[in-house]
């Protein structure tokens, strides 16, 4: 590719938010191990070496895209993370609804972004840097402390009924969803 490496524009669409989830095949030159090893490690889903045929390149087509729509052949058609729950809480990501204890709880946009990013990641620490990556467009320039002010108001809708603080700051590293429990 004229002016960027393959390996480079998957590290951007990795990167960014509008497209971390699309589906990369890597279709290459270049074959040696160490070239497809690190494509995959920086989040290709698939490397294939030129030349390659077109019933296996439309073979490896379908089976990347089952794979992101997060269903096996004869599976729900429905994405794995249509519906997400953690302790009390499910996000349903189709009706963009919230709830927590069957509750409904109102959030901003902003506020869902973060929600959704940390319940599919969950009992994992996030910096403010990789929720701001995950919850802002990369053409928008935001500082790290403004997560501090969005992390607020989601616990408040959060915990407006009482509920227990399911979002726990990790000192000098940043925030995670956390219920207590040890799996």
């Amino acid at each position: 590719m004229p002016g960027l490496s393959g390996v480079d524009l998957c590290r951007r669409l990795r990167m960014a938010t509008s497209t971390r989830y699309l589906p990369v095949i890597m279709l290459t030159a270049r074959g040696e191990e160490r070239d497809s090893v690190h494509a995959l490690d920086l989040g290709a889903d698939d490397y294939l070496v030129k030349p390659c045929g077109m019933d296996v390149l439309h073979a490896r087509v379908r089976a990347v895209m089952r794979r992101s729509m997060g269903r096996a052949a004869g599976a729900s058609a429905l994405p794995v993370e249509d519906v997400l729950n953690f302790a009390d809480v499910t996000l349903d990501h189709g009706a963009r609804r919230v709830t927590r204890g069957g509750a409904a709880i109102a959030l901003g946009p902003t506020e869902y972004r973060i929600l959704l990013h940390l319940m599919r990641h969950p009992r994992r620490v996030f910096s403010r840097a990789e929720i701001l990556a995950s919850a802002w467009d990369d053409g928008i320039h935001v500082e790290e402390r403004t997560v501090d002010v969005h992390i607020r108001r989601l616990r408040l809708a959060l915990n407006a009924s009482g509920g227990a603080d399911l979002i726990r700051t990790v000192r000098s590293s940043g925030y995670m969803l956390d219920d207590g429990k040890v799996d």
